[in-house]
């Protein structure tokens, strides 16, 4: 007796010699690979406008994350509520800073920049005039004439100027579009809200994809990822404010001109290794050597030495004391190489290149790194996670223990206060309705 052959039901596997989706051979694959890199690496130039700020609303919700996650825990609200009241005090904050502030800074700003680019045109009269000058100091003669400070002031320029029409371009339209600035803010607002409103589990499906025997590359590439932009936001970013408070203070209390404007150049300096401290540095010299009048009676040379005085040991206070604490070496990337990004990020998306360049560097170190050893069929990570880890790891000093420890029992005590006045307002709420 003969049987039919089954037939085969949408439920049936079917021939194991039957391939549902065939692979994709090599060639096809470098194909789409390279198109691919070419359509992103055409879009980032034709779109570049409005890549910084995207980045920036990116940056936003990966920083804004945590605190959304700690109040939607805290308060019981849902996790939508949770991010709406951020956001509202967000834009509160936004506004407010802009009625009391946001347009006299602009304005420092503006003023601060005006005065750099009136002496740089005033420089070879300046260099001209001093060149027949003669000073003694006790037995000593120094004749300026044998110097010779007009060409070395020709040559100054040469390189200056470029940067200063370049700088005086972004701060007159910073100044001018001050509409289309805060529509800028708006728009990253906006799009950080969009992203943090559906990511509750953020963290987790960021950089997860799912490729099969690559499991742990994955995972290890998105622990290693996360491990660097913590460290550049909870660190330089933290690092910027501070900067700036410090040197308002500072340079408020010296009786500085352009004081804001003079801060905000050197938390963005922070971000420039080597040569951001010097520009700041040389500008509050100029400033306050050429300011008319100072607090405390002195000489304009006296006052100017007293002011870079005062801001070269408050950054060495950040440097040595400050910096290490934040940020440490967990970026791993040599300064040297920060700044050559840092000038090529900020000719390519402005502003914005400039914050991001070490974190953004620090991940391309990562990405090739790991590349690099699988092309040679080496072992990506040659040192476990374990190990590298406890290597990051330094002695914290006793006194630091002991400030941590009362830190957090008195933050204990406060949440538990907290908790209990919350619980009292919601049984009385609750006993109302």
């Amino acid at each position: 007796m003969v049987f039919p052959a089954p037939e085969h039901t949408e439920n049936q596997a079917p021939d194991s010699h039957i391939e549902r989706s065939p692979n994709w051979g090599p060639n096809v694959k470098l194909i789409i690979g390279l198109s691919i890199v070419g359509i992103l690496v055409v879009s980032l130039i034709y779109f570049r406008n409005i890549v910084g700020p995207i980045l920036l609303a990116f940056v936003l919700t990966y920083m804004l994350h945590p605190l959304a996650a700690y109040l939607s825990k805290l308060t019981k609200l849902s996790w939508r509520a949770s991010v709406n009241l951020i956001f509202l005090l967000l834009i509160f904050l936004l506004l407010g800073s802009l009625t009391a502030s946001g347009l006299a800074i602009v304005q420092q700003v503006e003023n601060l920049f005006q005065f750099v680019n009136d002496f740089t045109k005033d420089l070879p009269e300046i260099a001209a005039d001093l060149s027949t000058r003669v000073y003694t100091i006790g037995p000593f003669e120094i004749r300026m004439d044998q110097f010779d400070l007009t060409n070395l002031s020709t040559r100054l320029l040469e390189y200056v100027q470029p940067v200063l029409t370049r700088v005086g371009g972004m701060v007159g339209s910073l100044a001018t579009s001050a509409a289309a600035t805060l529509g800028w803010a708006f728009f990253v607002l906006l799009i950080s809200y969009f992203l943090l409103s559906g990511a509750s589990n953020l963290p987790e499906n960021l950089v997860y994809i799912d490729v099969p025997g690559y499991d742990y590359d994955i995972r290890r590439l998105g622990r290693e990822l996360r491990r660097i932009w913590n460290a550049f936001l909870r660190g330089q970013l933290v690092m910027f404010g501070l900067t700036v408070l410090s040197y308002t203070i500072l340079l408020t209390v010296l009786g500085v001109r352009y004081a804001p404007g003079i801060a905000l150049l050197a938390g963005l300096a922070r971000f420039v290794p080597y040569l951001g401290p010097w520009v700041v540095w040389i500008t509050l010299g100029l400033v306050s050597l050429f300011q008319p009048s100072n607090y405390y009676g002195l000489e304009p040379w006296q006052f100017s030495l007293i002011a870079i005085g005062a801001a070269i040991i408050l950054d060495q206070i950040f440097d040595n004391v400050v910096s290490p604490r934040f940020l440490g070496s967990t970026l791993g990337v040599h300064p040297a190489a920060v700044l050559i990004a840092a000038l090529i990020a900020t000719n390519l998306i402005g502003i914005i290149g400039l914050i991001l360049a070490a974190p953004v560097l620090a991940t391309l170190k990562l990405l090739g790194r790991y590349g690099f050893r699988k092309m040679f069929d080496l072992d990506p990570w040659p040192i476990s996670e374990e190990e590298e880890m406890m290597a990051r790891q330094k002695p914290t000093p006793r006194s630091v223990r002991r400030v941590r420890t009362w830190a957090f029992a008195v933050w204990r005590r406060i949440k538990s206060l907290f908790n209990t006045v919350l619980q009292r307002i919601r049984a009385r709420f609750n006993t109302h309705i």
